[in-house]
């Protein structure tokens, strides 16, 4: 798989896979991937922290994972500033931003299950509710 660069990354997933489904499920795995996509589509670049006020529910470990590869994966573009204290910011890349806009109708699907089954939507950082989907539903 190739990093934002363009080159090929040493911890990028490569398969075999069975179909494009499960090549695009390989990467979006994992509980909180697509919430960290929707964080940073709808917030945009993001530090730390703030994701993870984003998030709630999410463990420090767990953030760190997942967007470690996330940006093995090319999804996710970390930029790390020399200062003190250290500043490090998250933002999607062209091939995150894209993922996204696929995932676009499969949000739009489980806000129509929400609504269909009557499940509460969790609250974020703010107390407004979040519509979590991949694009604003």
């Amino acid at each position: 798989m190739k990093g934002a660069e363009g080159r090929v990354t040493k911890t990028a997933r490569s398969g075999p896979y069975f179909c494009g489904i499960d090549a695009a499920m390989d990467v979006v795995s994992g509980k909180w991937k697509s919430l960290i996509l929707w964080e940073l589509h709808h917030h945009g670049t993001r530090r730390f922290a703030e994701l993870r006020r984003g998030l709630p529910g999410v463990s420090e470990k767990m953030l760190i994972q997942h967007l470690r590869e996330m940006e093995a994966d090319g999804l996710v573009l970390r930029v790390v500033y020399r200062e003190v204290p250290p500043k490090v910011e998250y933002s999607l890349t062209e091939h995150g931003t894209s993922l996204n806009q696929a995932l676009a109708a499969l949000g739009e699907w489980g806000t129509a299950r929400i609504q269909r089954i009557g499940a509460e939507k969790v609250l974020s950082h703010d107390g407004a509710p979040h519509a979590r989907s991949a694009q604003d539903s």
